[in-house]
């Protein structure tokens, strides 16, 4: 019998190393490697039969043709647009997100609502009597979904073959295990292995196979690193516990844009589509409050409105706080600096605390005139108008900066009833204001802007 070799592998970025060490010199983690056996066995069964292997000729690129694929579109709407449109074939998207915020759910939502195609759900972690629980909760039937109770992943391909599916979901891909590979499920190794082998499994069948992944306590994917490398798009799913809205992004993607946003409502029967957030995210008031500004973002391709809310008080402590929530603390530091030093006004001894109305998370630029408007409405104690909207960005030296796809911003601030928009005076070339039924008005300092509303 031969003797069998192992190897140490970090648990945080999949670096290996001859021995154990205290730290990884590729992530400068402690106490994160561990022993696993590395050395594979001849395996009969499993796998997926191939055919005769060929070797592979090099080609020039005006030599190979170009062929359209066709993309399996599906009836989730929010889902098709951060994939780019709908689901390449032989594609391995890698969907991830903290637990307990509907990783599952969307994914068996997914496989019930794509009635079209013979869908193939392969569950690690639970039984199939919670699954036939989670569907009849959700309260979609479908005739082509098959549930899979099953970790080895042998035998997953065993019933892979047999069924032939269209679409193949993995729940979760640190529960499967390989016979190749002498180590417990969830080890860098086993989920290295596995994924190439439904890698291999997608390109060869052209099936699309989705991975349900977990992450880890710093909010990345939990495993290797090549992980991530290794398929076609991954899928961040993200949301407060606390708010309804969970966010869908996408933080890579091999056949379409990495900025594309999609927006869930969890509700008891399952997660509802969002298809028009700005409605949802601005709260009607029948009284005017200080503190809340509007703001035209775009998240990816998508323009929407969001309520920023700001609050100024006078510090209690010795040392003012500065506490912000869905926005860049540091940002939010430079833009008080920027209004402190250019405009005048003394908020260095005041507490500043910033919300983003229904736990969003945003990195536009075009949010800091909004931002800094909100900021003095409160310190100021004069509400803004709710009709106007802010797009734009502020500088250090407090000049308002363009922003790209200004028409967008300015067509959705129209369709949701705003009355004016504030926005850069550089943004005005080939803009032409009599296409739209909104007031533009343009600036290029801020100190214009608050002389305009505070005065």
């Amino acid at each position: 019998m031969a003797k069998s070799k192992t190897t140490f592998f970090c648990q945080n970025c999949g670096a290996q190393s001859p021995k154990w060490i205290g730290r990884c010199p590729s992530c400068n983690e402690w106490n994160t490697y561990v022993e696993e056996v590395v050395q594979k066995e001849k395996s009969t069964a499993g796998g997926i039969k191939s055919g005769t292997q060929r070797a592979a000729k090099p080609q020039l690129v005006s030599e190979i043709s170009l062929v359209n694929e066709n993309r399996i579109v599906i009836p989730d709407k929010e889902l098709n647009r951060v994939l780019g449109g709908g689901i390449v074939a032989g594609s391995l998207i890698l969907f991830g997100g903290e637990p307990g915020i509907g990783k599952s759910t969307l994914m068996l939502q997914f496989a019930l609502s794509a009635k079209r195609n013979k869908v193939i759900y392969v569950s690690g972690e639970e039984s199939e009597q919670q699954i036939k629980m989670r569907a009849k909760r959700i309260g979609d039937e479908n005739s082509n979904c098959y549930i899979l109770a099953e970790t080895s992943l042998q035998n997953i391909f065993q019933q892979i073959e047999a069924l032939e599916p269209n679409l193949v979901i993995i729940d979760s891909i640190q529960t499967l295990y390989t016979n190749e590979i002498e180590s417990s499920p969830g080890s860098v190794s086993q989920v290295r292995e596995c994924t190439a082998e439904l890698l291999r499994y997608a390109k060869e069948s052209g099936t699309p196979v989705f991975l349900i992944g977990h992450i880890t306590k710093d909010g990345s994917i939990a495993g290797p690193k090549v992980l991530e490398h290794m398929v076609d798009t991954v899928l961040q799913f993200e949301g407060d516990r606390n708010h309804v809205y969970r966010l869908l992004r996408t933080t890579k993607n091999r056949f379409g844009s990495t900025n594309e946003l999609g927006i869930y409502e969890m509700q008891g029967s399952g997660l509802r589509q969002v298809t028009n957030p700005s409605e949802i995210l601005i709260t009607q008031r029948t009284e005017p409050v200080s503190g809340i500004a509007i703001s035209a973002t775009m998240e990816g391709a998508r323009p929407m409105l969001l309520e920023i809310q700001a609050l100024v008080s006078s510090a209690v402590y010795g040392t003012p706080q500065r506490s912000s929530t869905g926005f860049d603390l540091r940002r939010l530091a430079m833009l008080l600096a920027v209004l402190e030093k250019r405009c005048g006004f003394r908020l260095g001894a005041k507490d500043v605390f910033l919300n983003i109305a229904g736990g969003i998370k945003v990195e536009d630029p075009a949010n800091d005139l909004a931002v800094a408007c909100a900021v003095l409405s409160s310190a100021e104690d004069i509400p803004i108008n709710q009709k106007i909207a802010f797009a734009a960005e502020v500088g250090l030296s407090g000049e308002i900066r363009p922003v790209s796809r200004i028409d967008q911003r300015i067509s959705e601030a129209e369709k949701l009833g705003m009355e004016q928009i504030f926005i850069s005076a550089y943004n005005q070339k080939g803009l032409d204001a009599k296409l739209y039924g909104i007031k533009i008005v343009s600036f290029t300092k801020i100190e214009d802007v608050f002389r305009m509303l505070f005065a």
